[in-house]
């Protein structure tokens, strides 16, 4: 989401506080996942395990944990695990996913020492 204006504006002697509006980015909608997923992060040469917390067609957010050396712009790959009867139908133990890191959220950081990394799909 982008704000779009916030602040205090003086007009004459009367000041106007001008709200925060948030504006929704996102090209398709997000369905509500919590599913074990592996973060490999090639610049610290390995796997980071976490959760997802929601997912679209085009991009993912993970919750990792906060020692997690990852920035915005960050190539992944992503380990999504399948249940043993998914394997079996799919023919393959994981849904491996490349992606970029669009936004890094920091806002459960002290609640549970985790980031949540908003990973668009490429």
């Amino acid at each position: 989401m982008k704000p779009v204006r916030t602040g205090v504006e003086q007009v004459g002697r009367k000041e106007i506080w001008i709200m925060e509006t948030l504006i929704e980015q996102r090209r398709e909608g997000r369905t509500k996942l919590s599913w074990p997923v592996s973060v490999w992060l090639p610049e610290a040469n390995r796997f980071f395990n976490g959760r997802s917390a929601n997912i679209s067609k085009t991009g993912v957010l993970v919750n990792v944990p906060i020692s997690t050396p990852a920035h915005e712009g960050s190539v992944v790959e992503l380990n999504f695990p399948r249940t043993d009867v998914l394997a079996e139908e799919k023919g393959q133990y994981a849904r491996i996913k490349k992606g970029r890191v669009v936004r890094i959220d920091r806002r459960n950081t002290l609640d549970d020492a985790s980031i949540g990394l908003g990973i668009a799909f490429e």
